[in-house]
This record gives C-alpha cells, structure tokens and sequence, in this order.
C-alpha cells in the first residue's frame, strides 16, 4: 500500500528511549518531529502529541485514532536490553515494542495515508498519549477539551487486529475492618482479622446477577490483606483490598454500593472514573470489521477506553499476552498487516454525528 518501513523505524526508536510513565518527555519529542517531518503541524500539551488532518471541515463527524508512548518497567527475567530495540528473523524485541508501540506507529501511518486521500466523509484526529498504564491525570483525559467533540475513537492496544467491542472497567476499593485491641493470650479484645474474612469469603462467594453479552460477570478480587504488629496482641484493623472488573450492567457506583450493603468492613473506591466502555455490534466500523473477517470479543483487561465519553472500539497490533513480560515483542508481519487492516478498516467509512 505504501513504504511501512518509516514506522517500524520509529518504533524502533521508541524501544531505544526510555518512556516510563510520567518520565515520556522524549519519546513525545521524538513522535512530534516525525510528524513534523511529514509536512504536518503536530500540538502538544505536556507529553501528549496530537494532529489533525488537513481538511478538518466543520459539521463533518470526527475520528480519533489514539495509542499511547509510556510503558512499565521492566520486570524481571529479561534476557535482553529492553531498551536495544533488535530484530531477529523478523521478530523486534523492546520494551513497549508490543504494548502498545507496534499499534501507535501503525496508527501514525494509517493517519498519514488517510489524511491524503482527497476526500473522506469524516475529520480525522491522531494522538499519542502519557499515562495510560498508570491511568494518570496527565494523560488523554487532559486533552480531551482540546480536541473537540469525538464521535468515534480507535484505540491501539494490542488485540491481534480483532475487535474488542467492549472493555471492563475497574474499581480498586480499600476495606477496612475494625475490631478491638485485646491480649492474645486472654478472651478479650474483638479480632479484626476475623472480621474481614467473613467479608472476604462473602465477596469470594457472592455473583453478581447481571451478567453481560461480551463481558460476562463482574469480577471482584480481595488482592491484599493487612493486619497485627505483634503476635500476643489481638489485631483492631485488618486492612484489605477489592480489585473490581465492572462491565456495562453496573456502574461503578452501584458495585461498590452493592458490595458495602452486604459487608460490615467499611469500603472505600480509591476512583470510580473508569468506567467499562464498548461500541454497538451494529456499529458501522464493527459491520466493516465483519466483512473483513475480523472477529468480536470482550476484553478484559484496562486500557484509555476507560476515560474517553465517546463510543470507541479497541483494536490494535501484537498479542495482549505479551504486555508487561520479559522479552516482549512483535512481529514485522504483525505491523505491516496492522496498517493494511486499519486502512482497509477507515478507508471509506461512513459514521454519522
């Protein structure tokens, strides 16, 4: 279709400079002058880099193409430099090489051969965002005044170009039970710890009723627990915490609500702003996906979806099994197919406002 080897270049040249959350102030230079060097007019706000296509016409719907440039930290168990972007027989090892810097380049070429085609019946929007892996303040959510209305965003993240018409949200929730100090070695004091576990089994037991076409259940998990500071002392608090996996049935609000009536420990969402998001499975560019032969899903895992009040669909290059492990990678293949199926994808869409 066109020379994709620009792209994989700039990937690889993301791999090769560190972009840690909050610390991505270098890969946002590096995206701005490659979009500058292709005789665009990038904007920036902190480490958030956006473009619009030439002819962005008023009335016309708008397109938002969106991925992010900030990765983990390593974990442990890498044989390579995550930061030495290699490719071996067509493999490109790096970190963020597969979550989610294979998606954002592909993207970045859809966008530039969209943009120009001399005519499309919608405006177009390219960003590459801070902060997705933390969910931080600095990231899309900052900018979202600053592109306008959106009537639909395509969001890059590693699905192996299938279509996740749906997300779960995520809840994280601090509970607390409180007892009464007393001597361990005596029948006083009331146990905290005894406390929280009957909660603990009771969200470990309890299903919610609801359940969802692409999403299936909400899933609550009690991930951390915390309690004593000495062994002959009966504990006051047992301190734990509720991982949430919401979907479209509930709101945020109505889980932790349903969660607190059927508990005594006190439960406290650290956030309920992001929410679990999707797009119609009768949706234009979910039909064109179909008679691509691309296939629909759920996903369960979190990504900027959860911050965006627009109808999105997620979709993207590489394998979300590959996200935040040793030796991370993609494929070349994967890239350049990525690029065909996402102009193949928006090439020719309708959408309305």
């Amino acid at each position: 279709m066109f020379n994709k080897e620009p792209y994989i270049n700039l990937l690889k040249a993301l791999i090769a400079t560190p972009s840690f959350s909050r610390e991505e102030d270098k890969t946002a230079t590096i995206i701005e002058h490659f979009i500058r060097q292709r005789g665009l007019q990038p904007q920036r706000e902190g480490n958030n880099v956006w473009v619009k296509s030439r002819r962005f016409e008023a009335g016309k719907p708008v397109v938002l193409l969106n991925s992010h440039h900030d990765t983990v930290k390593p974990v442990q168990g890498w044989q390579r430099n995550p930061h030495e972007p290699n490719e071996e027989n067509g493999t490109i090892f790096g970190l963020g090489s597969n979550d989610a810097g294979a998606s954002l380049v592909s993207l970045l070429a859809t966008f530039v051969y969209l943009n120009a085609l001399p005519k499309r019946s919608y405006n177009l929007i390219y960003a590459a965002t801070a902060e997705e892996e933390i969910s931080g303040k600095n990231g899309i959510a900052s900018i979202l005044g600053q592109l306008g209305t959106i009537n639909l965003g395509v969001v890059g993240e590693p699905t192996q170009m299938q279509m996740a018409i749906a997300e779960k949200g995520l809840v994280v929730i601090d509970g607390e039970a409180k007892g009464k100090a007393g001597h361990a070695a005596r029948n006083e004091g009331e146990n905290a710890i005894y406390k929280a576990l009957q909660d603990i089994q009771w969200i470990r037991n309890y299903t919610f009723p609801k359940k969802s076409e692409w999403l299936g259940a909400v899933k609550a998990t009690v991930t951390q627990i915390e309690a004593g500071e000495q062994h002959n002392v009966v504990p006051d608090s047992c301190k734990f915490v509720i991982d949430v996996r919401t979907q479209e049935c509930y709101s945020n609000q109505e889980v932790v609500d349903i969660l607190q009536q059927h508990t005594q420990s006190t439960l406290t969402p650290r956030s309920l702003r992001l929410n679990s998001s999707g797009i119609s499975a009768d949706h234009p560019i979910v039909q064109k996906g179909k008679a691509l032969g691309l296939s629909c899903y759920g996903s369960p895992t979190l990504s900027d979806q959860a911050l965006l009040p627009f109808t999105t669909i997620k979709i993207g290059v590489g394998d979300s099994a590959r996200s935040h492990t040793a030796d991370e990678y993609v494929l070349r293949q994967e890239i350049e197919q990525g690029i065909d199926t996402y102009c193949q994808l928006l090439e020719g869409l309708e959408i309305t406002n």
